[in-house]
């Protein structure tokens, strides 16, 4: 009996260690059918290679069993960093491999041969993505540096000679633009500049997109530098991350540390050189124009990190994407910028995106994780939410924790080639041409190119593309201004405060809006097919650092004696509270405008703005009695409340805040 119990649990012992064995070799007590296994199909997708996520980190013994004949080798889809190991397999990445396709074989056979392995979890087709723009660009052929040494300055307080064309900045209805021009239609950008930041350079923008044009005079100041590899010997990894004279960034397409900008120029549109200079083009110079977060001229923009993964009409796989995003994390940078996305319709759920696109998924939640600032306690991606007039935003973009940005023009209307809809977060500028009267191209948005595509550096593009860097640029400046004023914030608090920093939208939304393509042909929206499906609003970049500071928003329209309730943030019986003051700064005085001195009555503040503009009040009053008490009175105590007001040429609904 003692034999025959002894021998049971030999058994029972040699099955449970040859199912843990296999279970650590791959294989699942559940095993999956081979066709769940394989993420796309080679439509759309690269030829040459696919990526394998393997149950387990691979020996070289693994990789080499399955690199036969058909597959030419493996190679890391990540490069490991040092001291990033931990989070590296937190989220998988040392998993995940480019199996190299000799050419001629049938991709489809070797995929699900690799499918058909216990070792290997996930096989996915190297799908090619495209950017978010159509790819035309109208040069500026006007003068590009100011007359005199030291300009003037604009409305917008800076000496850059085209900051007037930029009225994505601050639109004040310029008929010369669009006979359809809406004053207020903008990222109202201006007060925050003149009153509170304008960028920071300890802060990284990475703009993963074509080549930046690292030479372009209006970017070179706020450019990224690997100082290590600038100054190290090249053709060597000086700083051991994994890539080769990486000074400005990556060429993740060619492999190298050389970012191409301008080789082609029908290939090669100075698309990201565009978004850079949208995000972080030096103010304040005496040069060209100015950048959303592109400092005051004294060496204090953000900085922009070029992550190439197109070139010369190739790329855009997710090899290239993830591994840029990877990188971008890798080295510091605190936003990635990403005017690109899959095809419309790829996928249509949260839940397909991440369980079909294991590769970038996977580098965006590390990228998500990883902590380059002193604010926050990761990093955040914005993506274009695309350009194919979709009732839905495209991927990534449209995943429900990443932020999607859709476009209007400067008639503060949706474009005509805007995505809408779910996945949609927010609206920013991103440029209409011929719109009424069909003569000018100025409603697109201007910004710097590399010079072959335009000799001035500078030229005209339009797309979700452009509207993606205004809100990259406004991110920036929101946690430059953070820091300045030692606040932090959780990741998902500070994207909520983002995308909630916005004007009203919907109210714009009735009747038609008519429209030519670049091919010439007319068209009509049905604008009430937007209502709803814009985001929640126009951002606005005052707004975004009220919500840091902590100091609520109102709005008054512009030209009119108005009231503005305040019992919100002084109490319901805000009525029988006896007013002391209303304060108001002489700048922010001359920001708004004020025809009269602001005053409180019966809990509402008047306020008589006169320009277009944002600052800030501070009303005092007492809480309980009449007089404030002291040594010689029983009285009540002081309330003081700080209260930003932003006057507009039209009643914002929401006032920011949703």
């Amino acid at each position: 009996m003692i034999k025959k119990v002894s021998f049971l649990a030999f058994l029972l012992m040699t099955a449970f260690v040859w199912s843990c064995q296999n279970i650590e070799d791959g294989m699942s007590l559940e095993i999956p059918r081979i066709e769940d296994k394989i993420l796309h199909t080679k439509a759309g997708a690269s030829s040459n290679g696919l990526l394998v996520k393997f149950a387990a980190v691979p020996t070289d013994g693994q990789l080499a069993e399955l690199a036969v004949g058909q597959i030419t080798d493996f190679e890391p889809l990540f490069p490991s960093t040092p001291g990033k190991e931990e989070l590296e397999k937190k989220f998988e990445l040392d998993r995940w491999y480019v199996a190299n396709i000799a050419e001629g074989i049938d991709i489809d056979g070797v995929a699900r041969k690799l499918a058909e392995s216990n070792k290997v979890s996930l096989v996915e087709y190297d799908i090619r993505m495209k950017l978010a723009t159509d790819g035309l660009t109208f040069p500026y052929e006007g003068p590009v540096e100011a007359p005199a040494t030291r300009a003037a300055m604009s409305d917008l307080g800076f000496n850059d000679p085209l900051i007037s064309e930029q009225w994505n900045y601050y639109n004040l209805g310029d008929l010369s633009i669009a006979s359809t021009a809406y004053a207020g239609a903008d990222i109202n950008i201006k007060d925050t500049w003149s009153s509170l930041t304008a960028g920071d350079p300890s802060i990284i923008v990475a703009v993963v997109d074509q080549g930046v044009d690292y030479t372009h005079p209006d970017l070179v100041p706020n450019m990224w530098v690997n100082e290590v590899e600038k100054n190290g010997k090249q053709g060597v990894d000086d700083d051991g991350n994994g890539y080769i004279d990486d000074i400005h960034g990556f060429n993740f397409v060619d492999g190298k540390g050389e970012i191409n900008y301008d080789r082609d120029v029908d290939y090669d549109t100075g698309h990201a050189t565009h978004c850079a200079g949208i995000i972080a083009a030096v103010n304040n110079n005496g040069v060209g124009m100015a950048g959303v977060a592109g400092g005051t001229g004294n060496n204090d923009g953000v900085k922009i990190m070029s992550c190439q993964i197109f070139s010369q009409g190739y790329g855009g796989e997710t090899r290239f994407s993830s591994r840029a995003i990877k990188y971008a994390a890798d080295n510091g940078a605190s936003i990635i910028s990403c005017s690109y996305g899959y095809p419309g319709g790829l996928f249509m759920s949260d839940g397909e995106f991440l369980s079909k696109d294991g590769a970038e998924a996977a580098a965006v939640r590390y990228f998500e994780a990883s902590k380059n600032n002193d604010v926050l306690d990761g990093g955040i991606a914005i993506y274009a939410s695309g350009n194919d007039g979709d009732p839905y935003a495209g991927y990534p973009g449209a995943l429900n924790d990443i932020i999607s940005v859709s476009a209007f023009g400067p008639d503060y209307l949706p474009t005509f080639y805007t995505n809408y809809g779910p996945g949609c977060n927010i609206v920013a500028p991103g440029g209409e041409a011929y719109l009424p009267p069909w003569t000018s191209y100025k409603g697109m948005i201007l910004s710097t190119v590399p010079l072959k595509v335009a000799p001035s550096g500078y030229g005209y593009k339009q797309g979700t593309s452009m509207a993606c860097p205004h809100v990259s640029g406004i991110a920036a400046l929101g946690i430059a201004y953070s820091q300045k004023i030692g606040k932090k914030f959780n990741i998902r608090d500070f994207k909520n405060m983002l995308v909630s920093s916005a004007n009203d939208f919907d109210s714009r939304l009735n009747g038609t809006k008519t429209y030519v393509q670049m091919q010439g042909s007319p068209g009509s929206l049905n604008l009430g097919k937007y209502m709803k499906k814009m985001g929640t609003g126009s951002i606005d970049a005052w707004i975004f650092m009220m919500k840091i500071e902590g100091v609520p928003c109102l709005t008054a329209e512009m030209g009119k004696n108005g009231w503005v309730d305040v019992s919100e943030y002084f109490g319901t019986s805000s009525k029988n509270l006896t007013y002391l003051s209303v304060e108001v700064s002489d700048k922010d005085r001359e920001a708004l405008g004020l025809a009269a001195d602001p005053y409180m009555e019966f809990g509402r503040l008047y306020i008589h703005p006169t320009k277009m503009g944002s600052g800030k009040v501070t009303i005092k009053a007492v809480g309980g009695g009449t007089v404030v008490g002291g040594g010689d009175v029983v009285g009540g105590m002081e309330i003081t409340q700080e209260v930003s007001i932003i006057s507009r040429p039209f009643k914002v609904n929401n006032g920011g805040w949703l």
